[in-house]
């Protein structure tokens, strides 16, 4: 559900935004997580992210390092789309070991290698498969490599919980 933000800013001036209020994990989670997407700025959804994320009640905050595609074994793919999948994988195992819920992310940053715009269809399919409608501030890196010879993609996040 989307509701309209009215909001009087600096030097009285109203700001509009859209904003959606994300209860994830409601029966063991307090945290109030709002989805704020003005409306003077583009829609970043179909792109698989948010303009910005509030988060209230937070008492833990937890900072993942970034997650490539390797497999549990430490094998990376050599498909693009293959090592993108995996990393988010990765990145939701990390999230269960400390007790957040992919609704609880705030923000992700992607480091691609020698990133092109037909990149961002396969990006943005598995951050939406991975966080719903709870999309997380991202920023995507373009970069020249990664710490792995053949890692291709990268994410970190940063999660905030009760």
């Amino acid at each position: 559900m989307l509701e309209t933000l009215v909001k009087t800013c600096a030097g009285g001036m109203a700001a509009l935004a859209m904003v959606t209020p994300i209860h994830s994990n409601a029966e063991s989670n307090s945290v109030g997580l709002k989805i704020v997407n003005p409306v003077e700025l583009y829609d970043p959804a179909p792109n698989g992210y948010s303009h910005a994320v509030v988060a209230s009640n937070a008492k833990k905050i937890a900072y993942l390092a970034g997650q490539g595609g390797e497999d549990k074994t430490g094998a990376l793919s050599p498909e693009f789309s293959d090592q993108v999948r995996q990393a988010y994988a990765n990145l939701q195992i990390a999230l269960d070991a400390v007790g957040a819920a992919s609704g609880q992310v705030t923000k992700i940053t992607t480091y691609v290698v020698d990133y092109d715009q037909s990149m961002l269809g396969i990006m943005t399919k598995y951050v939406k498969e991975t966080f719903g409608d709870a999309l997380p501030t991202q920023t995507l890196v373009p970069v020249p490599r990664l710490a792995l010879d053949g890692m291709l993609f990268e994410v970190d996040a940063i999660a905030v919980m009760e």
